[in-house]
C-alpha cells in the first residue's frame, strides 16, 4: 500500500480509491466505465447504466488530471456508452454522445443521448467530415463532425436478420469496409451452439454476414500492420477472425480461461487496444493476450497468453506512462444481487508488464464441439504456445474407428507438419510431453463423422 502524500492519493495494489465512480442508489443499476481516452491533457472516461437513462442515475463524463484528481464534467448525461475514437481531420474526440476538442471544450450530440452507443468509426466515403456510430440495438448512424447532424442509415436488426435480444458491441472501418459485431449469446443458445450473434461487413453498398455466433470486439494496428481482428466465441472455443487484403478472412481459435464471460451480458467489454507503442493487447474470454501488430507470410503468429483473470475490464489504455484499466465492479441491477449495494466501479493503474504477475495462463477449448466434419478437411488452427501442460480429448460418433492427424505449425507461417496420428473409436486422449509447444495445432479426420475435440491447458 502506498500512503497518501500532499500530491499522491492513497493507492492499494494499483487501485486509487479516490478515482472510483458511483451511481445513484435509486434506482440501483450499474456504473461500469465504458470507454477511456487520453485527450486534452487529461484522461477522459464515460460511465454507463444498465439500459438507458430510466434504469439509473449518477453516471456521466469524467476526467482525471495529472494529480489523479477526479472531476465530473457539467456536460454529463446518463446513458449507456462505450464508444471512443479520435477524429484526425477535425482534431476531436468522440466519446459517448460527446465531442471534445483539443482545448477540452465539450459539445453533446443530443440526438444520440438516448441510444446505447458502443462504437464510432471512420467514414468510408467522406472521412474528413463524417463518422459512423453504432448503437447496441443495431442502430447505425452517420454523424457530421462539424454540425453534429445525425442520420440513421440502417437498422441492423433487419439488415442482418437478428431476431433475438440484440447486443451490438463494436464497429471498425478499414480496407474499404465497415465491420460490426453483435454478441448475443444466452443460456438457451448453448445446447445447439447457434445464436443471434453476428460478424458482418459493409462495403458502402452491400451488407454481408460473415459469421452467426457471438462476436465481442474488433481492432487493428493502423499504421504498422494490415490485419483487421475480430474476436468472439462459440461452444468450442474463443474465436479470432483475421482479415488481410491478400487473403480475405481467416479463422483462428483461442483457449477460454473462463465460462463466466460467455453470456452476452457478462462480456463487457473484451477489447483490442494499443498499449505502450505499437504493441497490441487483447482481452478475451478471461485471458490477456499479447497480439502482434504485424503479420508475417500472410499469417498471424506471435500471439501468446499473458495471464488469466476474472476482472470485467470495460476498456484499457496507456496514459502518463501507465496502463489504465477501467472496471465494472459492483452491479446490483434492480437488486438482482441484494448483497451488491451501491453501484460503483474503479480504475486500476500499473504497467503493462504487471499483467504477467496476474493469474497463470490456463484454458480450454478446441476446434470442434459436436460438429460434423468432412474427411480430409483440416480443422481451424488452435493456439498452442504459452501454456505448460497440454491434453487433447477426442470423441467421435461414427460406425467404426476414425484416424485423426494431429498437425502443428511450429513456425506460425502456415507450414503444417504431422506430429501424431490418433485412431479414435468413440474416445481417445493424447497427453503432450512436458514442454511440447507450437504456435498452432490442428486436426485432420480420415472420415466424415461427428466430432468433439477439446484441449485443456494448465
Amino acid at each position: 500500500m502506498t500512503p497518501p502524500s500532499p500530491t499522491a492519493p492513497l493507492t492499494i495494489s494499483g487501485v486509487v480509491p479516490s478515482t472510483a465512480v458511483k451511481a445513484d442508489h435509486v434506482p440501483r443499476s450499474e456504473t461500469g466505465i465504458g470507454a477511456l481516452m487520453p485527450w486534452a491533457d487529461r484522461l477522459w472516461f464515460v460511465t454507463y447504466v444498465a439500459h438507458k437513462a430510466p434504469t439509473g442515475g449518477g453516471t456521466g463524463l469524467f476526467t482525471l488530471d495529472d494529480d489523479l484528481q477526479l472531476t465530473k464534467h457539467p456536460a454529463s448525461v446518463v446513458g449507456t456508452y462505450a464508444n471512443r475514437i479520435v477524429h484526425h481531420e477535425s482534431n476531436q474526440l468522440f466519446i459517448g454522445p460527446h465531442v471534445i476538442d483539443v482545448e477540452g471544450d465539450v459539445r453533446t450530440i443530443e440526438a444520440l443521448v438516448d441510444h446505447r452507443l458502443t462504437a464510432t468509426c471512420r467514414h468510408l466515403t467522406d472521412p474528413a467530415n463524417k463518422v459512423y456510430t453504432l448503437g447496441m440495438e443495431g442502430e447505425f448512424f452517420e454523424v457530421d463532425v462539424h454540425t453534429l447532424e445525425v442520420t440513421q442509415l440502417f437498422d441492423l436488426l433487419e439488415v442482418l436478420d437478428v431476431r433475438g435480444y440484440p447486443h451490438f458491441k463494436d464497429a471498425i472501418s478499414r480496407h474499404g469496409r465497415v465491420v460490426v459485431c453483435n454478441n448475443s449469446y444466452y443460456d438457451k443458445d448453448f445446447p445447439t451452439g447457434e445464436s443471434e450473434g453476428r460478424l458482418a461487413e459493409w462495403d458502402g453498398t452491400e451488407w454481408r454476414t460473415l459469421a452467426r455466433t457471438q462476436f465481442n470486439t474488433l481492432g487493428s494496428a493502423n499504421g504498422i500492420g494490415d490485419a483487421l481482428f475480430a474476436v468472439g466465441q462459440d461452444r468450442a472455443s474463443a474465436l479470432l477472425h483475421v482479415y488481410l487484403p491478400e487473403t480475405g478472412w481467416k479463422v483462428y481459435r483461442l483457449p477460454k480461461s473462463t465460462h463466466t464471460q460467455d453470456h452476452a451480458f457478462t462480456t463487457e467489454w473484451p477489447r483490442i487496444r494499443e498499449v505502450e507503442s505499437e504493441r497490441l493487447l487483447l482481452d478475451a474470454s478471461g485471458t490477456y493476450f499479447e497480439l502482434p501488430a504485424m503479420t508475417y507470410a500472410s499469417s498471424v503468429w506471435g500471439i501468446r497468453p499473458i495471464s488469466s483473470h476474472l476482472r470485467v475490464v470495460g476498456d484499457f489504455c496507456s496514459w502518463n506512462g501507465l496502463l489504465v484499466m477501467a472496471g465494472d465492479q459492483t452491479t446490483p441491477i434492480r437488486d438482482s444481487n441484494p448483497h451488491a449495494g451501491q453501484p460503483q466501479a474503479g480504475l486500476w493503474f500499473g504497467k503493462t508488464d504487471d499483467l504477467w504477475s496476474f493469474g497463470k495462463p490456463q484454458g480450454w477449448g478446441g476446434p470442434w464441439w459436436e460438429d460434423d466434419v468432412e474427411a480430409g478437411v483440416p480443422s481451424d488452427p488452435y493456439l498452442m504456445t504459452g501454456y505448460d501442460q497440454k491434453c487433447l480429448h477426442l470423441t467421435t460418433e461414427a460406425a467404426g474407428p476414425v484416424e485423426f492427424a494431429v498437425e502443428v505449425d511450429f513456425m506460425g507461417t502456415g507450414q503444417w507438419r504431422r506430429y501424431r496420428t490418433l485412431t479414435v473409436d468413440g474416445y481417445e486422449c493424447l497427453v503432450f510431453p512436458p514442454g511440447f509447444s507450437a504456435h498452432w495445432v490442428r486436426l485432420v479426420p480420415s472420415s466424415s463423422c461427428r466430432v468433439t475435440a477439446q484441449l485443456f491447458y494448465t
